[in-house]
């Protein structure tokens, strides 16, 4: 990878692009940090995955979705990676001669809306460090929700719902892609318990309305 300090980044997608590809520099394979669905659906080949932490960053369930799993007059969530703490993922390894045709694409996929920073960011494993694009959110970002209450995280799982399915439905299926891999999130976990109680509660409920009538 090129070694440089990036300029200030342009917010045009295309001069993104440029760049991105320029700091990588086109002379080795390419790795690409998944904390989210890229891990249950990366939708690119690979020629090496491997357990990773970046430290630095952490995997948070703040970023509004309006289309893939919301819509604008009923938001959803989906994962970003903001500044702060740890995040445990996995680190997949592109062969040089495969970027051109996979980073369009994915470029396509995470870029959509030009609201992810993408950097290279160092990653550990187990067969040593590795600099990989990872696609993170500032915290200024209008995408990033800020802080949610638990009652915000009931309605929004139970609601809300986008062109790819449910909230509720991705943060399972990355609970339970991180669960198969010996990852543990028990931020994510402890969000996931409030649809679990939500939904007793609505049964509850339900219940108690049978036997009054």
């Amino acid at each position: 990878m090129t070694n440089l300090v990036a300029p200030s980044r342009s917010r045009c997608p295309q001069q993104m692009f440029a760049q991105t590809m320029q700091e990588w520099g086109g002379t080795e394979d390419l790795w690409v940090f998944a904390y989210g669905s890229l891990i249950w659906r990366p939708e690119f080949e690979f020629q090496e995955c491997r357990h990773a932490r970046v430290f630095g960053w952490h995997r948070a369930l703040k970023m509004w979705s309006h289309i893939n799993r919301g819509t604008p007059e009923c938001p959803g969530l989906v994962f970003g990676m903001f500044s702060g703490g740890s995040c445990r993922g996995m680190a997949f390894r592109v062969a040089r001669q495969d970027v051109a045709d996979m980073m369009p694409r994915l470029w396509q996929r995470e870029m959509a809306t030009d609201s992810y920073d993408p950097k290279w960011l160092d990653c550990q494993t187990e067969d040593g460090p590795v600099k990989a694009l990872a696609f993170t959110l500032s915290k200024s970002s209008p995408r990033c929700t800020g802080t949610l209450s638990e009652e915000d995280y009931r309605r929004i799982f139970a609601q809300s719902c986008g062109i790819y399915g449910t909230t509720l439905d991705y943060a399972e299926s990355t609970y339970t892609a991180l669960k198969s891999r010996g990852i543990e999130d028990r931020a994510l976990e402890r969000l996931l318990r409030l649809s679990v109680s939500r939904a007793a509660q609505s049964q509850s409920v339900a219940s108690a309305l049978h036997i009054a009538a």
